[in-house]
């Protein structure tokens, strides 16, 4: 346990917890990255989604049952501590704590480029750190509040890509691109290489991290039991709303030809079918998912490192397991998330984008890896079909599907990815004395759940 016996205040209901997933998730990311994903795919930027939802549906179902078991705020990290051991659990949660920290990074970037386009002449670091205390101060007060903003700024997203969607038709209506709806080549026509489409898939497979993280605020779900629901909530409607944007885009646009800046099209999309006045909007919106995903994934990140800190020994892991006794937040993981996020004032987007995904996949394989070992090896559990289908046959699925993302990852993020997963095996050797010692993993006593009879603390 801690050394601070205050715990995380439990106020996120259902809805709430999926609209903290949603705006992690950043819908309007589809627009973003449209140019890019559809270059790479060759115009087919919703079948690129498509493979990448279907790859992280066999993964949230093994995300869903493991939460199930293990109601604790540490993801990936508490589940292959708890089924394998724990110092490999402290590897895969440093792994995935690099596209976790890299998330609020990446928001205060996009902040500091809308500011910038907007008032040139006013120093870039300003933006950088007036951002980065508002969303910090907001994390440090209280969880029930983010929630409450981040549902408000996500709803007005999609409203607005609601109305690109109604302006989209309406173009397509009076002869702009496919010139119907109904046309097939969103999804599929001649020259469309797959190996490209999942090239494409990668891509846009971080926009779908974020229904993971919904498994960061266990500790503070109102009931436990709403979280593996909300995992499978989020995905499906992040990946509803990335796919209907997706192929109203493409419909519209099926070539990059007209488009000044492919690298970010939402601009021009948006000025496409709606004129300057819905550019402003739309830009508005884009803005506000921002927001809401700086709030998501400032909070989600800075829980999975008060639960590494509450599972170490010394006074760094006393600093981080810190709980503020009024406010009931992880006071000093919000605060260092938050000084990590300035460090958007010299990066570059494209360094740090090119270093995004490897902990996210790491994470997703593991997870599912710790299905099997839990319900096969130590539950016994393989004896009928339907325990053959959902604990050897699911799991193994999303590792296969994992592998083929992993297969097609850009080579900066590996590079990179092997030089943080280094730093984080040295801090274990160090912390195991040579690996001979196994790390402390502790979780609330509260949340101990029955394991056929035998008692498994989570």
């Amino acid at each position: 346990m801690s050394q601070n016996s205050t715990a995380l205040k439990r106020s996120l209901g259902l809805w709430a917890i999926v609209g903290l997933g949603l705006g992690y998730m950043t819908p309007t990311t589809v627009f973003d990255t449209f140019g890019i994903v559809s270059g790479e795919t060759n115009g087919v930027v919703p079948l690129a989604y498509l493979v990448a939802l279907v790859a992280m549906v066999f993964t949230a179902v093994s995300y869903g049952r493991m939460t199930r078991i293990y109601p604790s705020a540490g993801s990936a990290y508490t589940y292959t501590s708890e089924t394998i051991h724990p110092n490999l659990g402290f590897l895969v949660g440093w792994a995935s704590l690099l596209d976790y920290l890299l998330l609020p990074l990446v928001n205060a970037l996009l902040i500091r480029i809308y500011m910038q386009s907007f008032f040139p002449d006013v120093p870039a670091w300003i933006w950088v750190v007036a951002y980065v205390v508002l969303i910090t101060v907001m994390n440090l007060w209280s969880m029930n509040s983010t929630s409450k903003v981040n549902g408000i700024l996500v709803v007005f997203e999609v409203v607005l890509i609601g109305v690109f969607v109604v302006l989209a038709w309406n173009a397509l209506t009076h002869g702009a691109g496919d010139a119907s709806l109904f046309s097939s080549t969103p999804l599929f026509h001649s020259g469309v290489d797959m190996s490209a489409v999942i090239s494409g898939a990668t891509v846009v497979c971080f926009s779908f991290i974020g229904f993971d993280a919904i498994t960061m605020y266990t500790e503070e779900a109102k009931d436990t039991n709403t979280v593996p629901k909300a995992i499978v909530l989020a995905l499906l409607i992040g990946g509803a709303i990335f796919f209907v944007a997706a192929w109203f885009g493409q419909s519209v646009f099926p070539t990059l030809d007209g488009f000044q800046n492919t690298d970010d099209t939402l601009p021009e999309m948006a000025l496409k079918v709606g004129g300057e006045f819905f550019k402003i909007l739309f830009t508005s919106a884009a803005f506000a998912a921002t927001v809401a995903s700086s709030l998501s994934s400032h909070a989600s990140v800075s829980r999975m490192i008060y639960v590494m800190g509450r599972n170490g020994r010394g006074p760094i892991s006393r600093f981080f397991s810190f709980v503020h006794p009024k406010y009931r937040t992880p006071t000093y993981a919000v605060l260092f998330v938050g000084a990590v996020s300035l460090l958007a004032i010299p990066f570059t987007l494209e360094f740090i984008s090119s270093m995004i995904n490897f902990g996210a996949l790491i994470a997703f394989t593991f997870v599912n890896l710790t299905v099997i070992i839990l319900f096969v090896f130590r539950r016994k559990q393989y004896r009928t079909g339907r325990d053959v289908f959902r604990n050897i046959v699911l799991p193994l699925i999303g590792m296969g599907l994992t592998g083929v993302l992993w297969a097609n990852l850009q080579s900066d993020a590996l590079t990179y990815g092997a030089i943080w997963l280094s730093i984080g095996i040295v801090c274990l050797l160090v912390m195991t004395r040579g690996f001979r010692q196994k790390i402390n993993v502790s979780m609330r006593e509260e949340d101990a759940v029955e394991l056929d009879g035998e008692s498994v603390t989570a």
